[in-house]
């Protein structure tokens, strides 16, 4: 091996312990970085507007003592950050950043309701897509679709959801239907609507495209023959046929 090769190959392998030093180094700095602050951010939506604000997500830190500005930044427990915001019922997702100046970003995500129960046990609250709860009260009143009746672990307000979607994509079917009801008992799932005077017996929230077309087809054949007041319950639970 020439002189020339063996200086190049020495300097590479210094170089390359320089390096290995120097991140070395900077790992351990960084370790020992006082935690500068925690950045909090909330994504608002029409739909999840004054459910919190960052003040409160602050002051929620504070009470659990997990804004620790006295503690370096690498040491503080982002996870449990993490979980403790999303173990609240109006969050529904937390994530925690380090940044390059030693701060924290904390990014929540409020609860976004699709639908307002009102159970047989009196008791009235918001759910997401996932089923979780946001208690209802003044601060919160929002437009969206109402279920009400009696729930069990079959017939829960979530196995409704996909029943409520279609009901919404749908224009004239968005304007006949009041609210979603599960009858007691039976748990048969009933369309009320703005007319009065009669329901819509679904039975399973299964088929709805046949079932509402069923219906509809009542509406424009019977329904201004008959009165709208002289059935009080038109079912479609059985497949093929308007009962």
């Amino acid at each position: 091996m020439s002189k020339t090769a063996v200086i190049r190959c020495v300097l590479s392998l210094i170089l390359i312990g320089y390096l290995v030093f120097a991140l070395f180094w900077a790992d351990s700095m960084a370790a020992r970085e006082i935690c500068g602050g925690i950045d909090v951010h909330v994504l608002q939506s029409p739909t999840s507007r004054n459910f919190v604000t960052p003040s409160e997500i602050s002051a929620l830190l504070k009470e659990w003592k997990l804004d620790r500005t006295d503690m370096p930044v690498s040491s503080i427990d982002t996870q449990k950050i993490e979980d403790s915001l999303e173990g609240i019922d109006n969050i529904e997702h937390a994530n925690v950043e380090r940044l390059s100046d030693s701060r924290l970003r904390l990014t929540v995500t409020p609860m976004k309701p699709v639908a307002r129960i009102f159970d047989n046990h009196g008791r009235s609250y918001y759910i997401n897509r996932q089923g979780k709860r946001l208690t209802a009260n003044a601060r919160f009143r929002l437009d969206v679709p109402v279920i009400t009746g009696a729930f069990d672990s079959v017939r829960t307000p979530v196995s409704l959801l996909p029943l409520i979607s279609r009901i919404a994509s749908d224009s004239a079917w968005n304007a006949i239907v009041s609210h979603v009801a599960v009858e007691p008992g039976t748990r048969d799932v009933l369309l009320v609507p703005m007319i009065r005077g009669h329901v819509i017996n679904l039975g399973e929230p299964d088929d709805i495209d046949d079932k509402l077309e069923r219906v509809m087809l009542m509406y424009h054949k019977v329904m201004p023959l008959k009165g709208w007041n002289y059935y009080d319950t038109i079912s479609v639970k059985w497949r093929g046929q308007v009962v």
